[in-house]
C-alpha cells in the first residue's frame, strides 16, 4: 500500500498485460503511481481506454495521457496501413525485426516519461519490456534501456544535479507465463488488459503476433484468458 508520504515513480501504461504487471510491481515495491499513456494514433486504440480502466483498478496516484501522432511519420503495421501479420510460427517471429515495430517509440516514450518524472520529481520510471517474448523489438534490449539511461544522466537537470533517473523493467527476462503468474500474485486485473494489435472493435483477433503469445502464455501458466477472442 502507499501513502501520501510515498515516493513517486512513472509508470509507461500501454493498457497492456506487460505494463499493467509491471504498474503492480511498482505499487508492491511501495511506490505512488503516476501512469502515463501515449495515445500514438495506434490501430489498436482501444488500449488507451483500458489503460484508464487500469489506473482506476490499481488505484493510480495520477494518470496522464499523451497525444503523440505517429501515423504521421508511418513506417509500422501499427501506424499505417501495413497488415498486421496473423498465424505466424515462433520461428516466424524470432526472425526478424516484425512490422509491428514502431520506429523510435520506446525511444519517444522513455523521453516523454523522464519529462514527467523531472516535472514529478520522481528518480524511477517502470517500463514493461521483455525480451523473452518480443526479441525482434530492437528498443526493448537491456543495452537500448541503459543507453537510454545515460542519456538521461546527461542530458537532464536531475542528472546534473546528481540524481538521476532509474529506468526498471522488472519482465526483461521473463517468460509470459512467468509475468501471468506474477500478475496472480499482485492482482492484476488481467480482465481489464488488452494485448492485440489488430482487434475488431474491443474485441482480440487471437491471430496476431501478440494474442498468441498472450494465449500461450496462459496456457503454459495453467490460467484461463479472461478476455474475448475473435477466433480461439
Amino acid at each position: 500500500m502507499t501513502g501520501p508520504t510515498s515516493e513517486r515513480a512513472v509508470v509507461l501504461a500501454s493498457g497492456g498485460l506487460d505494463s499493467t504487471v509491471t504498474a503492480a510491481v511498482a505499487r508492491r515495491d511501495g511506490y505512488a503511481l503516476h501512469l502515463l499513456t501515449i495515445a500514438y494514433r495506434q490501430r489498436h486504440a482501444v488500449e488507451v481506454e483500458r489503460s484508464r480502466q487500469v489506473a482506476t483498478a490499481l488505484g493510480a496516484h495520477q494518470h496522464v495521457v499523451i497525444d503523440v501522432d505517429l501515423r504521421a511519420l508511418g513506417g509500422s503495421a501499427l501506424t499505417g496501413d501495413i497488415s498486421v501479420p496473423k498465424h505466424r510460427t515462433e520461428s516466424e517471429r524470432n526472425r526478424e525485426v516484425p512490422v509491428t515495430y514502431v520506429p523510435g517509440r520506446n525511444l519517444i516514450f522513455l523521453s516523454l516519461a523522464a519529462a514527467h518524472a523531472e516535472v514529478l520529481g520522481a528518480s524511477v520510471i517502470y517500463f514493461g519490456a521483455n525480451v523473452i517474448d518480443y526479441s525482434g523489438y530492437p528498443d526493448c534490449r537491456p543495452e537500448f534501456i541503459q543507453a537510454v539511461e545515460a542519456a538521461l544522466q546527461a542530458g537532464t537537470k536531475a542528472g546534473m544535479q546528481g540524481k538521476g533517473i532509474e529506468i526498471r523493467a522488472p519482465l526483461l527476462r521473463m517468460t509470459k507465463a512467468e509475468i501471468i503468474k506474477l500478475g496472480l500474485t499482485l492482482n492484476v486485473p488481467f480482465h481489464l488488459t488488452h494485448s492485440c494489435y489488430d482487434p475488431i472493435g474491443p474485441i482480440a483477433c487471437g491471430q496476431c503476433d501478440s494474442c498468441l503469445i498472450r494465449k500461450r502464455g496462459f496456457a503454459e501458466a495453467g490460467v484461463v484468458d479472461p478476455i474475448q477472442y475473435e477466433v480461439c
